[in-house]
């Protein structure tokens, strides 16, 4: 007997064996979901991962008849909640509903039970929101070239505030910093409010904040914006240029929200939840309501999704290391 045989033998009944499968995974995913699905979020209500999660859900309940449930558990940066997931059987019965902070956390917390990647199926991601560069009315500013100019003329009294520590609006300054070569003090505050207060006031001069947050300040005139941070123009303020286009090339950076599934999830239900999900983020009310709180839909597939997540574990990690940004 040719002693290449018996592994042929193998191989070709291995392979027979998992063409087998394809056929009832195919029929799983088609009759999924048939009960309830949680989609855990790991923030407290209300918050922008939350409420895009909850647009998505509800959409997604009524596409798929069945209620996916949103379950919010906070703490520790997301970790709590991400950390149950990973844990989860993957079935497509527990999804994840976080922000990039999903991709950030293993760069600042080396140690966490889970990893962040391996132990997760990408899905899909949500959206991306654009951060704002805005500053204090009374700095001597009005584009980004004029707040390199002054920054690197007044090297010791430009001061940055962000809403908290490691987070991104404070890795979106420091990532500015280099870019830029120019010198900022970073002043963390515990949230966006209590740093624009301050920024408004001029106790500190300039800050990279969430749309939906500072947008409300700027259409008061009580802040001036300068740039978004992202590679393209956000639709919500068209006239207003990315940092890239007003001197710093290469710059792009933004908070983005998407879905995971845990590691071992059949890819079938992966693209499904995510195919269902394209088509809710193509819907005018859902755009609309994304529109408001500054979100630009995006609806990738699980390939693109990991590809997207892999990148930015890797641009945030340099970001994280140049900076030497600690959590608290």
């Amino acid at each position: 007997m040719n002693p290449a045989q018996p592994n042929k033998t193998r191989r070709t009944l291995l392979a027979a064996g998992l063409a087998s499968t394809l056929p009832i995974r195919a029929a799983y995913a088609q009759t999924y979901p048939g009960r309830p699905v949680r989609m855990i979020v790991p923030y407290p209500p209300g918050g922008p991962t939350d409420v895009l999660a909850r647009i998505v859900a509800v959409k997604l309940s009524e596409a798929l008849g069945q209620p996916f449930a949103i379950d919010n558990k906070a703490g520790a940066s997301g970790m709590i909640g991400s950390a149950e997931v990973a844990k989860a059987a993957p079935d497509g019965y527990t999804l994840l509903g976080n922000a990039s902070i999903h991709v950030i956390n293993p760069s600042l917390y080396p140690k966490a039970a889970f990893d962040a990647i391996a132990d997760f199926t990408p899905v899909t991601q949500l959206a991306g929101v654009p951060l704002i560069l805005v500053v204090n009315n009374d700095l001597p500013v009005k584009n980004v070239r004029d707040l390199i100019a002054y920054a690197k003329a007044n090297p010791v009294k430009l001061n940055f505030a962000s809403s908290g520590n490691a987070a991104a609006p404070h890795l979106a300054g420091e990532s500015f910093k280099i870019a830029a070569g120019v010198q900022m003090q970073h002043v963390p505050y515990k949230g966006s409010a209590p740093a624009l207060t301050d920024l408004i006031g001029g106790q500190v001069q300039l800050m990279f904040d969430s749309m939906p947050s500072a947008m409300p300040h700027v259409k008061a005139g009580k802040l001036r914006p300068l740039a978004v941070t992202t590679a393209k123009r956000s639709a919500a303020v068209p006239d207003l240029p990315t940092v890239a286009e007003a001197g710093v090339p290469g710059y792009d950076i933004s908070t983005w929200y998407g879905l995971w599934a845990p590691k071992g999830t059949p890819r079938e239900i992966a693209e499904r939840i995510a195919t269902e999900t394209a088509k809710i983020l193509k819907l005018p009310d859902v755009r609309e309501r994304y529109a408001a709180l500054g979100a630009e839909p995006v609806g990738s597939t699980p390939d693109e999704f990991a590809a997207y997540c892999r990148s930015e574990l890797t641009k945030w990690a340099k970001i994280v290391k140049e900076s030497g940004a600690k959590a608290d």
